[in-house]
């Protein structure tokens, strides 16, 4: 069976720099017609957003889909809450560990997976100002081994 192919559209960086990313989760998402065009269109921003449980059900906050430019009164309102469907099994074991003491949920990505729009959940520890310094550093140490690889290669 060949593997499907992601279209990536979205991508929260920010989210693996302030964060230990645990686990992950693939998510489906309710949207309306217009949002999915505009999803297609590539509008689309997870920087700000967030996700909560709430009477058993997952919703994400603050992800901003811009609203369709030939779309006239379908359009939605682009901060809107939009509801997150995962598995029950997986929703009552991600709200068993976010019980404990610093863990969130966080949006990692969002892609087209066929036709359909999924979002790559995290479960996240956050970091500490120094946590962000070691990788910083590790970072900076793989870059200079790279370049001196290549200096060496070069001659």
């Amino acid at each position: 069976m060949a593997k499907e192919a992601h279209k990536m559209i979205a991508n929260n960086k920010k989210a693996r720099h302030d964060y230990f990313i645990e686990d992950t989760y693939e998510a489906g998402v309710c949207l309306h017609g217009t949002e999915v065009k505009s999803l297609r269109m590539g509008k689309c921003s997870v920087k700000e957003a967030f996700i909560r449980i709430e009477n058993g059900e997952v919703f994400i906050y603050n992800m901003h889909i811009s609203p369709y430019e030939k779309g006239n009164i379908f359009n939605k309102d682009p901060l809107r809450v939009k509801k997150l469907m995962l598995h029950k099994y997986e929703i009552n074991k991600i709200s068993g560990q976010l019980v404990q003491k610093g863990y969130t949920l966080v949006p990692l990505e969002v892609y087209f997976k066929g036709s359909l729009v999924k979002i790559q959940v995290g479960l996240a520890r956050g970091k500490k100002l120094y946590d962000k310094r070691q990788d910083i550093a590790k970072k900076d140490q793989r870059r200079e081994v790279e370049r001196d690889f290549k200096v060496k290669n070069l001659y």
